[in-house]
């Protein structure tokens, strides 16, 4: 796909395409330097060109432990041809909680390359809660931003329970980019779906840790976090 094409498809929607030309290799080995065989299965959302797609293989994780996730039916097509044995679904990225993908094992990554700071606030939490309903609790999402601070509010983070940190960027790209990696709060972490199973949340207790760190407790003692 060549960069006039790219440009192309940031004019016809530069909300979802988010810059006029393809990410560096610079900025993809930034957003997956955390990343290793470890990590997999690994979820892909806006892969446009499979720039970033290249650099999570190259990090260990098979093609075919990866999902990617495109909007852009051109884009969707260029990633089935490019990696034929990733599974690639072309959906809106904020509807990820109604596909279902590797089977219900949930992810160690989700690496973004959808312009966050373009979208409006529900539809950032949309993918947030979509993308770590889909993650382990160790797990981690991946943003790149060319703004100064961080891609996600600060209220959106705290309402959904999260954390960014600033890891690395790269001036090689156009814009400069800083790469975050955002995590669940030590102290909260966002009730999810595991494998498809509601966590229980009763009305007055609305946060409870990950159900991996109560499962092996008796049914009597499923503790509250502080809020």
């Amino acid at each position: 796909m060549s960069a006039l094409t790219f440009f192309l498809a940031w004019l016809a929607n530069p909300r979802r395409v988010g810059a006029i030309v393809p990410s560096s290799a610079a900025l993809a080995d930034a957003i997956t330097a955390d990343l290793s065989p470890a990590s997999a299965p690994v979820i892909e959302l806006g892969p446009g060109t499979g720039v970033f797609t290249r650099s999570i293989i190259a990090r260990g994780i098979p093609e075919h432990r990866l999902a990617l996730i495109e909007y852009c039916a051109d884009f969707a097509d260029k990633l089935q041809r490019d990696f034929p044995r990733a599974y690639v679904h072309r959906m809106d990225a904020t509807r990820l909680q109604h596909v279902e993908l590797f089977g219900g094992e949930p992810a160690g990554a989700v690496v973004s390359g959808i312009p966050l700071l373009l979208m409006p606030a529900k539809s950032v939490i949309a993918l947030l809660e979509g993308a770590f309903e889909r993650l382990r609790p160790d797990g981690a999402f991946y943003q790149f931003t060319y703004g100064r601070d961080a891609p996600i509010a600060r209220s959106v983070l705290d309402r959904l329970g999260l954390k960014a940190m600033r890891i690395g960027g790269t001036l090689a790209n156009f814009p400069p980019a800083a790469v975050y990696r955002v995590r669940r709060r030590s102290s909260r972490i966002i009730p999810t779906r595991w494998a498809g199973n509601p966590l229980p949340t009763p009305a007055n207790v609305p946060v409870y840790a990950a159900r991996a760190d109560f499962e092996h407790l008796p049914q009597s003692r499923m503790w509250p976090l502080d809020r």
